[in-house]
């Protein structure tokens, strides 16, 4: 599962080349549902034990580079979401930053926070496009979440964090199901098919992670807190 987020990449990449905006953003949402279950359903089924050669952790960031960042960069360019002079400039840093986040030795914390923004430009720029920002506002919120992966900003895993699960949890799933639904409707001629309510969502959620992340990042890690009992 984890392995076949690379061939549903590839087909967003086509797309992209293609000028198939629709079909890009249908294959980006895939490759999150695939990112976000293929972790639990290895855990569950003991994937360490029965396939002991092939090292998850590392396909998964294989994988998640290019349906993450490489793809949705793409598309970022093609949309031309940026301001012209300073495309390849910011197109060029997200792929240098996020290469230096994939490869960060503290990635997450214990309790499953990531450190730094995790990557997820695959969220990011069509989130972009649905909120129709201006390419002024699109250069410094990415330049902003490009600076701040290698901070000690604490991101959520939705899928693993525990704190607030059952509110990130279905929200989170619904901000996904809202973004498919609108990446379904889009067309290259009239743009995205958006309601009040799917933009709340598509805004409200950004919004409640930005909220928590700054409040989990100025709380301590459990493993500093374990330490400090030891001495």
């Amino acid at each position: 599962m984890t392995a076949s987020g690379a061939v549903a990449g590839l087909l967003a990449l086509q797309a992209v080349i293609d000028n198939n905006i629709r079909g890009a953003l249908i294959w980006l949402v895939v490759c999150q549902v695939l990112d976000g279950l293929d972790g639990p359903i290895a855990r569950r089924i003991d994937v360490v034990i029965h396939a002991p050669r092939v090292d998850g952790y590392v396909l998964d960031l294989i994988v998640d580079y290019l349906t993450c960042v490489v793809v949705p960069v793409a598309l970022l360019v093609r949309l031309e979401l940026l301001p012209s002079e300073f495309q390849t400039l910011i197109a060029g840093l997200i792929l240098l930053m996020s290469a230096l986040w994939f490869a960060r030795t503290d990635i997450e914390t214990e309790d499953h926070w990531f450190n730094g923004f995790p990557a997820v430009w695959n969220l990011a720029v069509p989130t972009y496009l649905v909120l129709d920002l201006s390419e002024n506002t699109v250069a410094i919120v990415t330049l902003v979440l490009c600076f701040s992966q290698l901070t000690m900003l604490k991101f959520p895993h939705i899928v693993r964090v525990s704190t607030l699960r059952l509110i990130t949890l279905p929200f989170g799933t619904l901000y996904i199901a809202t973004l498919f639904y609108l990446s379904w409707s889009y067309s290259n001629e009239t743009g995205i098919k958006e309601s009040m309510a799917s933009e709340l969502i598509m805004i409200l959620f950004p919004i409640y992670i930005a909220a928590i992340s700054l409040w989990r990042s100025m709380q301590s890690d459990p493993e500093e807190s374990a330490e400090v009992i030891k001495e």
